[in-house]
């Protein structure tokens, strides 16, 4: 028996096009389309101003392979975790994060991961595969319901910091944001999106050249390339002298400024050279340095640097005019935090 296909892998215009080869008219595929983006229907039954028969038609033919929120777990501080369930049982996470003024969703784009982190607990599943572009539009829906419920305001940012490197799946990743952004799905501003990346040169010029419009993050955590290699060691590949000049040809192409993700380690980057190192790679561009607070993945060897360590960091970037936060974590007490998805679930 053929397999039925995954309805929402079609655009409007081959849903019209499957209408009017079945007899139908082509103004059927935008209801249909309708239901499947707007409305987030998880079934052909409950497209009700559709004919009996024609979804009957639709049920023979095709398939919605939505996903399953298979366990939610609320943190102390508000925030939510989920495990999704795709439609081959594998499992990603996602997480919203709450505060006064928004909630936050933090969505998955690989299950598993291409890269190989050596702090970061997601990179030691390996990647099973990409996510389709409606399996990540998919967390977005259901964090948005959350959102709505729990905190009684619709999802206001999305970061695509979960679980995977959503670049080494670039093709999805941007058109989920496209249905994402489009009036005829959530209809949401692009300049609440940031998608975080590892570095990877060529696809971060690829977004430029493309006039991408949300943001860009990059998880930085050295500028100095035996460091960043001994932590993170795909940069013996995509080198720092690389992603400063595609993070330059980004810059110059989008007018738009970068942020840097930045964990200081106990004895891997907690030095005063390894802050004037971060200073002079993010003078070529306005930037911001987002200071993360570490998140253990139980091995003992990435540790929290003292607070006087994160005072230098922080002084030393004020001093040089480049804007800095330290960021708290939030959902630690059900691994929700950075680089803990997957670590216990």
């Amino acid at each position: 028996m053929e397999k039925k296909k995954d309805i929402r892998a079609l655009t409007k215009e081959q849903l019209r096009e499957f209408f009017v080869k079945n007899g139908d008219k082509a103004f059927r595929g935008n209801q249909v389309y309708e239901w499947l983006w707007q409305k987030s229907a998880h079934s052909f039954e409950v497209m009700t101003n559709i004919s009996k028969q024609t979804r009957d038609m639709l049920e023979a033919n095709f398939v919605i392979n939505h996903i399953k929120v298979d366990q939610m777990q609320r943190s102390s501080d508000g925030t939510i975790k989920n495990a999704v369930r795709l439609h081959d049982d594998l499992i990603v996470e996602s997480v919203l994060i709450p505060t006064k003024t928004r909630t936050t969703a933090c969505v998955s784009s690989q299950v598993g991961c291409s890269l190989d982190c050596k702090f970061c607990a997601t990179a030691r599943l390996k990647r099973m595969r990409n996510l389709n572009p409606d399996e990540i539009y998919d967390q977005v829906v259901a964090i948005d319901n959350e959102s709505r419920l729990y905190f009684d305001k619709p999802l206001s940012n999305i970061v695509f910091m979960g679980m995977g490197e959503p670049l080494m799946n670039y093709n999805n990743v941007l058109k989920a944001i496209q249905k994402i952004t489009s009036p005829e799905g959530l209809g949401m501003s692009p300049k609440r999106i940031t998608v975080s990346t590892s570095g990877v040169p060529k696809m971060i010029k690829k977004m430029a050249d493309e006039e991408v419009k949300f943001k860009l993050a990059v998880s930085l955590h050295s500028a100095i390339d035996e460091i960043r290699t001994s932590i993170m060691p795909f940069n013996a590949t995509f080198t720092l002298a690389d992603l400063r000049e595609a993070l330059q040809y980004w810059y110059a192409k989008t007018n738009s400024r970068i942020t840097y993700e930045y964990v200081v380690w106990q004895g891997i980057n907690d030095t005063k050279k390894d802050v004037d190192a971060l200073v002079s790679f993010c003078k070529f561009a306005p930037s911001k340095v987002n200071l993360i607070e570490y998140n253990p993945i139980d091995d003992g060897i990435f540790q929290q640097a003292e607070n006087k360590a994160i005072e230098m960091y922080v002084s030393t970037l004020e001093k040089n005019g480049i804007v800095v936060t330290v960021r708290r974590s939030r959902g630690k007490d059900i691994d929700a935090a950075c680089g803990q998805l997957a670590n216990k679930s």
